[in-house]
């Protein structure tokens, strides 16, 4: 299958929903909170609306699901889009720029194709299988950084990983890790273009990882679950560089 169409369109597409979200950005857009106590905005909602509307049009028979506006079934045909509209909400109605819009493509159940664009700060990162790893139209790597005293960990609450592991950030600081919290869709980022090696989440939903598994795997990296499982399903988040994740998935299930 040719997926540089595909590709073509998310990126065009995350860059475009993105610059709706910049509308509102720094302006002191309200938050109004969902009923699982999470931030939503009007940038949110115009920007996966936006989103819906052109993968309707481009591809009517493709099933969506999206943060916002939950679940459209498609014609039977095996794509499926996930949406993020704003990844990082909490980020983006404080002004800081670590926000990101993310679209993947699930083609028979995998993660195909992905883009996931950085308004404020520019900066656009999509993939698709075979096609490599792109950042702002040059290829993407992970580091090689092999010791884990040599890496950077990030994630985007530590007081939520707590929650999950409450020795987690301990092993890493054992281990002399450079722990940080450039978080939200930023951090998976940091470790795709090499200028992280470890990202971390306790929890994410599909749409909170839809283009990462793609966009990790062509950066010759990892993405999946803490016990190794590379993939996407809802639950914790790994992501590292391909000379650490052995230690790193070691490291990780000495919690469990």
């Amino acid at each position: 299958m040719n997926l540089q169409p595909y590709l073509d369109f998310a990126t065009s597409l995350a860059y475009r929903a993105g610059r709706i979200t910049m509308g509102y950005y720094n302006t002191g857009v309200r938050a109004d909170m969902k009923e699982n106590n999470e931030p939503v905005t009007i940038a949110d909602h115009e920007a996966e609306k936006f989103i819906r509307a052109e993968i309707e049009r481009q591809y009517p028979g493709h099933a969506i699901i999206g943060e916002e506006f939950g679940h459209t079934t498609g014609n039977g045909v095996p794509f499926r889009w996930t949406i993020d509209p704003i990844d990082g909400t909490k980020s983006f109605i404080r002004s800081v720029p670590l926000y990101g819009v993310l679209i993947g493509l699930e083609i028979e159940g995998k993660i195909s194709v992905g883009a996931a664009y950085y308004p404020p700060l520019d900066e656009m990162l999509c993939a698709a299988d075979g096609l490599g790893c792109w950042w702002n139209s040059r290829r993407a790597h992970v580091s090689t950084v092999d010791e884990i005293s040599q890496a950077c960990v990030v994630t985007s609450d530590f007081q939520r990983l707590a929650e999950k592991d409450s020795t987690l950030t301990e092993r890493f600081a054992k281990k002399k890790a450079l722990l940080r919290t450039w978080g939200d869709a930023y951090g998976y980022m940091l470790v795709a273009t090499g200028r992280a090696e470890v990202c971390v989440d306790p929890f994410l939903d599909i749409w909170d990882y839809g283009p990462y598994p793609v966009i990790l795997r062509e950066a010759g990296g990892y993405f999946g679950t803490w016990s190794g499982q590379e993939g996407h399903t809802p639950g914790d988040a790994l992501a590292c560089n391909a000379a650490l994740k052995q230690e790193v998935v070691k490291l990780m299930m000495q919690g469990s």
